[in-house]
């Protein structure tokens, strides 16, 4: 990384400066037709030129979701959004909105619910194992375990996850922690 872009990320992250554009919403063909955000390279040197940051991404000053940024070519990137997003927005494939990016402050990078987090705060065997993992394996636990609306149903995935996280020897294996494979 150059020295301006590590200024720049420096500002960035000491300012919490938010970075407002437009953008329209554009489709992703060959990702099962992915609703994104073009966030152009422009931008991503104002973050400071990585796309290994997490943001609050706020759409139209309506809603805010935790986000990270995906590469695109020519070196833009793209923030994704959901159909819940698109139908709370009110808006569709091509409508131009208004973007605010700010550096997401919060431990993971998304909400952890109260079933994991009390569970790392009483098993420290898996509070360790989890908390060598990187940054991305850790959230893929996090969205796997909130997938489901259930309290009950987020407690079994937990369970799942952390007891097969406290087994795994050698190399990580997304498969082994569903208990899809031994």
């Amino acid at each position: 990384m150059h020295v301006k872009s590590d200024v720049r990320l420096f500002y960035f992250y000491i300012m919490n400066e938010s970075i407002t554009f437009m953008s329209r919403i554009y489709q992703l063909d060959y990702l099962m037709n992915v609703r994104y955000l073009e966030v152009t390279k422009d931008t991503i040197e104002r973050l400071g030129g990585s796309l290994k940051v997490r943001l609050l991404c706020t759409v139209n000053d309506s809603i805010t979701f935790q986000c990270g940024l995906m590469a695109l070519s020519g070196g833009n990137a793209y923030i994704t959004l959901n159909k819940k997003y698109l139908k709370q927005l009110g808006v569709e494939l091509g409508d131009e909105v208004q973007v605010k990016l700010i550096k997401d402050e919060s431990e993971y990078g998304m909400e952890m619910s109260s079933e994991l987090s009390e569970w790392l705060a009483q098993d420290i065997e898996a509070k360790t194992k989890f908390d060598e993992l990187s940054p991305g394996k850790q959230r893929y636990i996090i969205y796997y375990v909130n997938g489901v609306k259930s309290p009950l149903k987020r407690m079994e995935r937990t369970s799942l996850l952390m007891e097969n996280l406290k087994r795994m020897k050698g190399k990580f294996s997304f498969r082994f922690l569903l208990g899809k494979e031994d």
